[in-house]
């Protein structure tokens, strides 16, 4: 994986895009109900900072991954949700104000946990700590990608309701494509990483994608909370942002193979959420 165009600019702007068409659908009161059922949170939370990162531990001990890849993976499972997530949350029914708030805290927190897990990693993997600075410039963006279109929508959608609905659909199956176009993007740029990787690293990116999607689901249902934010929570913690590993991998530690984990595991994610969103809803059109 390479830093390039498409992960330095288009993904940032395509989020954006994407972030306006869910942010028409929000209210104040979406969050407000966030504020007054903090269980929800806790749980994201905690999964992603606490269980995530042991998860993905064990795997690489499990599958036996060459040290540069057992510490990318570590690498991504300390990395806090991405964007995307937002978006397979809204396609999938789920609570997308409790996805954009976990997201915010999880971009902070990562400013501590981060560093602390990945230098951890490296002592163990490598044999040798290097300082990793917190991602401050990244998590800015992540802030920005996320927060301001939703800020805009929100204002739009109280002064002018009107106009807000009527392009409200549009914004959103504009969403859609180009979400789908910058999937075909990026299999297409990153064809040659998955080939060589996918047999050394490929299962257990997979491996971990699904057991993280699986807890998300399966901790808040066990825990009573609504299906709604257990499709929220399974989303964030299922989807990361690759983009951010990567970044550190190729700008911080300055080591390609490091990055590799988060680039399969960033396209095998797009599959795997579209499937999960695809039979939530099928289940949800069954009959009762």
């Amino acid at each position: 994986m390479q830093a390039s165009l498409l992960t330095n600019l288009l993904l940032p702007l395509a989020l954006g895009v994407i972030m306006l068409g869910l942010g028409m659908g929000l209210g104040l009161d979406d969050f407000r109900r966030v504020a007054r059922y903090p269980r929800a949170v806790l749980t994201g939370l905690i999964l992603q900072v606490v269980i995530l990162p042991a998860v993905a531990f064990a795997l690489t001990l499990a599958f036996g991954l060459p040290p540069e890849l057992a510490v990318g993976l570590m690498l991504l499972a300390a990395s806090p949700g991405g964007a995307t997530a937002n978006i397979y949350s809204h396609l999938a029914r789920g609570d997308v104000a409790l996805n954009i708030t976990l997201t915010a805290i999880n971009s902070l927190l990562c400013l501590l946990t981060l560093p602390v897990i990945l230098n951890l990693s490296l002592e163990y993997f490598l044999g040798a700590g290097q300082y990793v600075p917190p991602p401050v410039r990244k998590v800015i963006e992540v802030a920005a990608i996320i927060v301001l279109p939703v800020v805009i929508d929100m204002v739009a959608r109280a002064q002018a309701p009107r106009l807000a609905a009527r392009v409200e659909k549009p914004l959103r199956l504009l969403s859609v494509l180009v979400l789908a176009l910058l999937v075909a993007v990026a299999v297409a740029q990153e064809r040659d990483t998955l080939v060589e990787f996918f047999a050394v690293v490929g299962l257990a990116c997979l491996s971990f994608n699904l057991i993280s999607m699986g807890v998300g689901y399966t901790a808040p249902i066990a825990l009573k909370l609504p299906q709604r934010q257990a499709i929220a929570i399974a989303m964030e913690i299922g989807i990361h942002n690759g983009t951010l590993a990567i970044f550190i991998a190729l700008n911080v530690l300055g080591n390609a193979r490091i990055s590799v984990p988060a680039a399969v595991y960033s396209l095998l994610m797009f599959a795997t959420a579209a499937v999960f969103a695809l039979l939530l809803n099928r289940r949800a059109r069954e009959p009762a």
